[in-house]
């Protein structure tokens, strides 16, 4: 019998800390849906005590899925107690919490004098508060996780020390970060067989792995851990996280059952889910999965080269290793037009795993009818940006009424834009290098405001001259990064709505200020 590997994913927390990827309350409850459709086995659903809108997050999730709900905290109390009140509604909760034990962490992080002026005397106050964080974590919940944080620098008798001592206070899960991506595949394989070594109660937890990839290592150091005795993986989908990103959940799990005679390891994972997942976490997110990615990534199952396709055609498994349809790519296609009804489109909408109320469809349908309009075929692409362009956005304080661009090789880009302002109509004027940095500027002065624009990237998301275009641009207000997506198969007018989400955004932040509070595993 092959031994179950837990997954835990932490794309709603991790993943929510790449930078520009914030999501509002609904978009994670409607990830953290998909997610127990994909079978994980806990969802860290976020980070409560840092802001009002991580700690409803948590709670609407809580009430959303079937599955167990992890939540983050300091070794504190405060946190910890923020952290049982969010999940106070679910059927299976887990306290996650965490403190430095590098040296680097302990002599930065705790500099006050109060842990200690030595690094030997900060040493012992760390080992203090991690068994009196799980100690009190465990009057809330008897499934407590604790993670070592900086785990791949700290040195291997004190990490020893601390998760002895965090087992023997209650710990049922002890977590190993890579959290900056640091570590070569063999250390950390090295860093598992000591644990097992040299802790006398590790058999009291499970050992759980939680890498970065700032080195292109995480699913390495992930898969290594696993052979060395860890049994739950900390991943996310896409591999979208701090940094250069997390292990990510789908080269793990199909690397599993790839090899499943390699490893003699399985999950519980549903694969034919896996592309529903990543194309909505992409889409909620705004963060493009690159063509090249394992698994996921839109050349993952092309072959352009002549021998390659020679190959496939004759039979695929010489150059596919897995098939598209075991990660829920299908070659069935439901046509979807201007003859489409509200059924037909709803039948769609479940299939990519969109759970929508009547309300919610009645959108969809609307923007789908508009899009039909333009396109004789609306695809599923084009419904997954349309979701993640608008359904669930904050509600809009800046509004498009209309623009209109003059353009040519001769004349200077002119751009005229009437926005709706709370229920006013101002309308401005500005030229440009280009039509689109002619409607930005017309926009900015509209407004009365100098934005600070970080990035602009444009890309189709569909083939074809009728492809409907997404743009995705980032700002930068008062030093917090926000991104806005837009789509239209007008790419100027793709533009236009993405900086006034990107606005939007800033401006709703404004409204209701987030404490941000990163420092995570």
């Amino acid at each position: 019998m092959s031994e179950k590997i837990v997954i835990f994913d932490t794309t709603l927390r991790d993943g929510e800390q790449s930078p520009g990827a914030s999501l509002n309350v609904p978009e994670k409850v409607e990830i953290a849906r998909q997610l127990a459709q994909l079978k994980v086995d806990v969802i860290e659903a976020g980070f409560p005590v840092s802001s009002p809108i991580q700690f409803e997050a948590v709670e609407r999730i809580t009430d959303s899925v079937d599955v167990t709900v992890a939540a983050l905290a300091r070794a504190v109390e405060p946190d910890i107690k923020a952290a049982s009140d969010a999940l106070k509604k679910a059927d299976s909760s887990r306290i996650h919490t965490f403190i430095g034990t590098s040296d680097i962490h302990i002599g930065e992080k705790f500099r006050d004098a109060r842990y200690g002026k030595t690094i030997k005397e900060k040493r012992i106050s760390i080992l203090k508060m991690a068994r009196d964080a799980v100690t009190y974590a465990k009057t809330f919940t008897d499934d407590v996780e604790f993670s070592p944080e900086d785990a791949g620098r700290t040195d291997i008798n004190y990490l020893a020390e601390v998760v002895e001592a965090a087992i023997d206070a209650g710990a049922t899960t002890v977590n190993i970060p890579d959290t900056t991506g640091y570590t070569m595949p063999a250390e950390f394989g090295t860093i598992i067989t000591e644990l097992r070594q040299r802790v006398p109660n590790i058999d009291q937890a499970v050992i759980s792995a939680h890498c970065h990839n700032d080195l292109g290592l995480a699913v390495a150091n992930s898969l290594v851990a696993l052979q060395n005795g860890a049994r739950q993986v900390e991943c996310t989908i896409n591999g979208i996280g701090e940094r250069a990103g997390n292990a990510s959940l789908e080269e793990i799990v199909m690397a599993l059952k790839v090899r499943g005679e390699y490893w003699d390891f399985h999950t519980d994972i549903c694969f034919q889910e896996i592309i529903n997942t990543s194309k909505m976490v992409s889409a909620f997110t705004g963060l493009i999965v690159q063509p090249n990615k394992a698994v996921v990534g839109d050349n993952a199952f092309s072959h352009e080269a002549g021998i390659h396709q020679d190959g496939v055609l004759k039979d695929k498994r010489t150059y596919e290793i897995m098939t598209p349809e075991s990660i829920g790519l299908s070659q069935t296609r439901i046509i979807l037009g201007r003859h489409s009804g509200r059924h037909g489109l709803a039948a769609r909408m479940k299939a990519l795993g969109y759970h929508l109320s009547e309300e919610e469809l009645g959108q969809v349908y609307h923007m789908f009818l508009k899009l039909a309009d333009k396109k004789k075929e609306v695809f599923d692409d084009d419904l997954r940006a349309l979701m993640g362009d608008e359904i669930f956005r904050h509600q809009d304080h800046y509004e498009l009424d209309s623009f209109h661009v003059s353009a040519g090789t001769t004349t200077p880009a002119t751009a005229t834009i009437t926005l709706k302002v709370e229920e006013k109509d101002i309308r401005e004027s500005a030229n440009g290098d280009g039509p689109v940095d002619a409607c930005f500027k017309a926009i900015d002065r509209a407004l009365d405001h100098d934005t600070n624009m970080e990035s602009y990237q444009v890309r189709s998301v569909t083939a074809g001259r009728e492809a409907l275009g997404e743009v995705i641009v980032q700002i930068r207000e008062k030093g917090q990064p926000f991104t806005g997506r837009g789509v239209s198969t007008d790419i100027i007018e793709a533009s236009v709505k993405a900086y006034l989400n990107a606005l939007n955004e800033a401006r709703a932040a404004a409204d209701g200020p987030e404490e941000n509070l990163k420092s995570a595993p």
